[in-house]
């Protein structure tokens, strides 16, 4: 008789001490659609709960920090994996919402149970899923949390327990939140496991680097998953011709904000470029009586004007950039740095660093929408810390993190076995 692949157990568990570190990015633009769609749900009168990813070791689809919003009337926002766990985390919701109390749900498609092998197992890890009821209760809200960080563009930490063990007065689904600029706020009861977690997630605010943690104190030991909520990226375009409608495009699929800039007022327009977050018409020497290029912005620089391109390269070589990308040939670009040193713009090996130019990956593009597939992927590489080859001869894991601690059975989680194919 085969097993019960989702044998319940008492509601809380922890893995051994020591930490998990992730370094991918949150998905913006699928938190929005979650933000929306609470609103929306919270406005039909409707209960729901918020399903998170908040720990995983080996191989999964999706990341810490990947989330899926459930409706009780079955309407799904976001995922939690490549379409496995979906179904079984939907039902769980359902439990969560009639129960009123926060639960984990813990994935293991690393066994050897024979139900592993009938499904056509795929992925080969376990995945800690945190499902919670979604309580509409204002600005101490998650989700208001999370939409004020992503609507004035600044970051933030969320600190949630998803393990506990002992006496200590905290319970799965406690928080601690926490901005550039404002005051932590959390419902976590334990003053000592509250102020250790305060400082982790100070830490994290600086780092930019999210983590699993697990704290032992005196009173018990609790795991968290502090998170960090970056910010959208910031991108912006210099030059509004043809080539930059998909760019815009493929950016604000990936949850980008997108600034197009452009002298020419022909151009830059919002029947041209919907979907651009900001449109400035300015000339290259005006960018900074315009744009607030803050630190980490991504810029594209695709004018097809050269002496526009050297008076950009002027203003933009000094500024705290990400990333700086050139459209036009390799010689095009070494002239352009040339004339800049000429003209004693500082060029550091750090400055240049993070030119790229040509711009884009080498995928063969040739057409618009190729060419901004290049340069998007580019940019992502960049921001990811990759070099952008195949991952067919990539050796070591997919996604970096550090090896992860082997669990330990106490009290309270369901573990589950499914397919991830």
């Amino acid at each position: 008789m085969r097993k019960n692949p989702l044998a319940e157990r008492p509601p809380s568990s922890l893995h051994a001490a020591g930490q998990n570190t992730y370094t991918a990015r949150g998905n913006v633009r699928e938190l929005l659609s979650i933000i929306d769609a609470s609103r929306a749900i919270e406005q039909r009168g409707v209960q729901a709960a918020l399903a998170t990813v908040v720990n995983v070791t080996g191989s999964t689809y999706r990341r810490p920090g990947a989330r899926m919003l459930i409706a009780a009337d079955g309407q799904t926002v976001g995922s939690v994996s490549g379409g496995c766990l979906e179904r079984d985390v939907l039902n769980q919701a359902r439990r969560v919402l009639q129960w009123n109390k926060p639960r984990v749900v813990t994935y293991d498609s690393m066994s050897d149970d024979d139900i592993v092998w009938e499904f056509n197992l795929g992925c080969n890890g376990i995945v800690d899923v945190l499902i919670e009821p979604l309580h509409h209760n204002g600005k101490r809200g998650l989700l208001a949390f999370l939409a004020d960080c992503l609507d004035h563009r600044k970051t933030g930490v969320v600190a949630t327990v998803f393990g506990v063990e002992g006496h200590m007065k905290a319970a799965v689904g406690n928080r601690l939140m926490l901005s550039e600029r404002q005051s932590a706020i959390h419902d976590i009861g334990d003053e000592d496991l509250a102020k250790a977690i305060l400082g982790d997630s100070r830490r994290a605010l600086d780092s930019g680097t999210p983590k699993v943690t697990m704290y032992e104190l005196s009173a018990g030991r609790a795991e968290v998953f502090i998170e960090v909520i970056q910010s959208p990226v910031p991108l912006v375009i210099f030059g509004a011709g043809h080539d930059a409608v998909p760019l815009v495009r493929f950016a604000k699929e990936l949850g980008w904000h997108v600034t197009v800039v452009d002298p020419r007022p022909g151009y830059a327009t919002r029947q041209k470029f919907p979907l651009a977050d900001t449109l400035v018409v300015c000339r290259p020497e005006e960018v900074h009586q315009h744009i607030e290029i803050q630190r980490g912005t991504v810029a594209v620089v695709m004018t097809h004007h050269y002496l526009h391109d050297a008076d950009l390269l002027r203003t933009l070589l000094p500024l705290p950039l990400r990333y700086l990308g050139l459209l036009g040939s390799k010689r095009r670009t070494q002239r352009l740095l040339h004339e800049a040193r000429k003209e004693g713009v500082l060029l550091s090996e750090s400055n240049l660093d993070l030119v790229y130019g040509p711009i884009g990956l080498d995928i063969g593009a040739d057409t618009p929408e190729e060419i901004a597939l290049a340069i998007a992927a580019e940019i992502q590489a960049v921001l990811a810390g990759r070099s952008g080859g195949m991952l067919k001869i990539r050796e070591g894991p997919l996604h970096e993190q550090s090896p992860a601690a082997h669990a330990i059975t106490l009290s309270g989680t369901i573990h589950g076995v499914v397919s991830c194919g």
